[in-house]
C-alpha cells in the first residue's frame, strides 16, 4: 500500500431525528470528493437507524463515496448474514463499502437484544473466525464448509464479489494480532493517534503478527478517527494537556495530517467534530475543500 493511497471521511450521527440532515451531508461529502462517511453500529438502541440500511440508502444516493460501519457490532450480526449483506452493497454500489468490524461492546445490551454474550477471550476468538468466514464467503469458488467453534456453514455458495476490506476496532493484544493475521486495517479506539500511547503500544502488535504469517505489515492501513475544532485563527496548542489532539487553523490542520502521513505511515482520517457532536456547514467546508485536498497535494509533492 502507498502512503499516497490516503483516504480522508466523516463520522457522522445516525439518529432517526437526524435522517434528512445526514443525507444532505454524506451527499455534499460526495460531490466534495470525499473517500468515506462512517456510522456507528448500536442496534439495541431504537433512537438509532440501523447502521447497514442507512448505508445502503446512502449508496444509493451517491456516485463516488463508501461507507463505513465504525464499528459492525458483530455478536449482534452473524458472519454468513454479514457477509452477503456487504457483497450485496458492493455489487450495488460498484465496490463502494468498507467492513469495519468490532468484537462487540457493551455485553449486557448485546444480550438483551437476544445475542450471545462472550467472555472477553470468547469474543476475540469470535472476531478472529467472523473474520476468516465473511472472506470466505466472498469471491466465488467452491462451496464453503465451515465448523468453527462459535460458527457454523455446510456447503454455502460464496457471493461472486470480493470482499470488502476489513478494518478493525482492536484494541486488546489478542485483538490486534488478530488484526495483524486476517484483517486490511485498523482504526485505533478512544480517539487515539499516532502520537499516542494507545497506538505505540498497539501497532507493533499488529505488525509482528502479520509477519508471523507471512504478511507484509505496511498493506495493514492505520484509520484515525480524528476529532477536532478547525478554527478560523491559528491556536498556540493544538493538543491538551494529555497530548490529543483539540483542533486549529486550517494550515495547523495540513501540517499534523501530513506529517501523520510521512512520519508515521497513517493512511487515513475520519473527521469527527469536538465532543462527537453534529457536524456545522463551515467545518465541513474547510475539511473537505481545504485541508484535504492540500493534505493529498503535500503528501504527492513530498513522496516525489
Amino acid at each position: 500500500m502507498s502512503r499516497r493511497d490516503v483516504v480522508f471521511g466523516i463520522g457522522a450521527h445516525s439518529t432517526v431525528q437526524e435522517a434528512a440532515s445526514l443525507r444532505r451531508m454524506v451527499e455534499r461529502a460526495d460531490s466534495d470528493g470525499l473517500d468515506l462517511f462512517s456510522l456507528s453500529d448500536h442496534p439495541y438502541l431504537g433512537s438509532r437507524l440501523d447502521a447497514y440500511a442507512a448505508i445502503g440508502f446512502l449508496l444509493g444516493r451517491t456516485e463516488r463515496i463508501a461507507g463505513l460501519a465504525n464499528v459492525t457490532n458483530l455478536p449482534l450480526r452473524p458472519p454468513p448474514m454479514l457477509a452477503r449483506t456487504v457483497t450485496s452493497l458492493a455489487a450495488l454500489s460498484a465496490d463502494r463499502i468498507v467492513l469495519g468490524l468490532g468484537a462487540g461492546g457493551l455485553p449486557d445490551r448485546i444480550a438483551d437484544m437476544g445475542g450471545p454474550r462472550f467472555s472477553p477471550a470468547e469474543s476475540v476468538e469470535a472476531f478472529e473466525e467472523a473474520i476468516v468466514l465473511v472472506k470466505s464467503l466472498a469471491g466465488g469458488g467452491e462451496r464453503v464448509t465451515h465448523e468453527g467453534r462459535y460458527y457454523r456453514v455446510h456447503r454455502i455458495e460464496p457471493a461472486p464479489v470480493a470482499a470488502p476490506p476489513v478494518w478493525t476496532g482492536s484494541a486488546g493484544p489478542k485483538s490486534l494480532a488478530a488484526t495483524g493475521r486476517v484483517a486490511d486495517g485498523w482504526i485505533p479506539g478512544r480517539a487515539a493517534d499516532w502520537l499516542s500511547e494507545r497506538y505505540r503500544r498497539s501497532r507493533p502488535v499488529i505488525d509482528e503478527a502479520a509477519a508471523a504469517v507471512g504478511r507484509d505489515p505496511r498493506e495493514i492501513r492505520t484509520v484515525v478517527n480524528f476529532p477536532g475544532a478547525i478554527t478560523e485563527r491559528p491556536l498556540a496548542a493544538t493538543r491538551d494537556e494529555e497530548g490529543r489532539w483539540v483542533g486549529g487553523s486550517v494550515d495547523q490542520w495540513i501540517e499534523e495530517l501530513t506529517a501523520a502521513v510521512i512520519e508515521h505511515e497513517v493512511s487515513g482520517f475520519i473527521l469527527f467534530s469536538p465532543g462527537h457532536g453534529a457536524h456545522d456547514d463551515v467545518s465541513l467546508g474547510r475539511w473537505a475543500r481545504e485541508i484535504v485536498p492540500a493534505v493529498r497535494e503535500a503528501v504527492a509533492e513530498e513522496l516525489g
